[in-house]
């Protein structure tokens, strides 16, 4: 599938540093595991969406590589979170429309700007804009989201004129963070932000014009190995001024966590570029190629297995089935009937995370002795 130069699902990047657009066009694409098992999540879901809609279209599942009883649970539910949806609108509204991956043309705004939006509602009124994301490494939020008012806007320059939308509503439903975010906006608010800064931003993110600026948008950057200013940006942790005192406080700490993910994240984005760079020949003052330690491995695994019966010894080892594997093998019902009792969840090893964090903050034995207060 094209994507438009200015895509939608780019919107925060280009819009935070609009000449990064054009200059990631001297770059590869490379593919990934994780893009591709996203594609064939979005299928999956588009189908189920089709099936609880009563559409008979050819089911997906032989041809997706990534496909897995998981996978499928998520689609399923997802589908019955939109038919939930579209039933709450039908008590408002007898003749709502419901489109599933459908273009919108946002060209108005955004030079050749357009996109495909996984669930579009459109009722007397309301606009619905439904993103299916799942993506299980960044918790993605509906509200000021620039994918989702692009969507929006595509959305409106078709269907407004028919269902007089006043209000726009927008759903992320990412199921692998447990995240369901929604947020509405009135149509005049979307419009007044299309006007003063979408468009003069796209503007000058399809002319390669504009100031580079370096931040989380970085994150999908195919330039992000090279770029000198997040390069720049990143460096400045070692330029923090701090304190006299031998050791660290708390606070000083705290700075250094805000920023420890984006800065192992961009080190290793440069050591695989440098890699790759290397293997074609360039030359980095005071590195080398060498070649990686690597652990023995058979030739011929059968043949292997051969010999050893041979003598009379047995070559396998058993184990029993994980979980997955197991719920494929007997199915989720059966599954559920003759072992659902035996399943246990062990507790998850203590992690340290920001405070937007949704799970529930851990009782230490200091919290739980003095109250927790770090600075006391």
């Amino acid at each position: 599938m094209m994507h438009a130069l200015l895509s939608a699902s780019s919107a925060h990047r280009w819009l935070a540093c609009p000449p990064s657009m054009r200059l990631c066009l001297s770059y590869e694409d490379v593919p990934s595991t994780f893009a591709q098992e996203g594609t064939d999540a979005h299928a999956l879901a588009q189908h189920m969406l089709e099936k609880s809609l009563g559409l008979e279209l050819e089911d997906p599942t032989g041809t997706l590589s990534y496909y897995s009883e998981e996978m499928k649970d998520h689609a399923e539910n997802y589908a019955a979170f939109v038919m939930e949806e579209l039933q709450r609108v039908k008590e408002t509204c007898k003749d709502p429309l419901i489109l599933i991956e459908q273009k919108l043309d946002f060209s108005e705004y955004v030079p050749e700007g357009y996109g495909f939006v996984d669930c579009l509602i459109i009722a007397d009124g309301t606009l619905i804009v439904i993103d299916y994301k799942y993506g299980l490494g960044v918790q993605v939020s509906a509200e000021n989201n620039p994918q989702m008012f692009c969507y929006a806007l595509g959305g409106l320059s078709l269907f407004d004129v028919l269902y007089d939308i006043e209000t726009v509503k927008m759903i992320i439903y990412q199921p692998r963070r447990d995240n369901i975010s929604e947020h509405s906006i009135s149509k005049s608010e979307l419009l007044t932000w299309a006007k003063d800064t979408l468009a003069p931003t796209a503007k000058l993110a399809f002319a390669g014009e504009g100031e580079f600026t370096a931040g989380e948008h970085c994150r999908f950057c195919k330039a992000k190995a090279t770029c000198r200013k997040l390069s720049e940006y990143n460096m400045e942790l070692a330029k923090e001024d701090f304190d006299a005192p031998a050791t660290l406080s708390p606070s000083e700490i705290s700075k250094i966590l805000v920023k420890a993910d984006e800065l192992i994240n961009w080190i290793n984005d440069v050591k695989e570029y440098a890699l790759k760079e290397a293997l074609k020949g360039t030359k980095f003052t005071g590195f080398k190629l060498v070649e990686g330690r690597s652990n023995r491995k058979y030739a011929d695994e059968a043949k292997v297995a051969e010999k050893v019966i041979a003598v009379g010894k047995d070559p396998y080892e058993k184990k029993i089935l994980g979980i997955t594997a197991m719920t494929s093998l007997l199915g989720k019902k059966k599954f559920e009937e003759l072992l659902g009792g035996l399943i246990q969840k062990p507790p998850g090893k203590p992690t340290l995370v920001t405070v937007d964090d949704k799970r529930e903050e851990l009782n230490t034995a200091i919290n739980d002795f003095d109250g927790g207060n770090e600075n006391e």
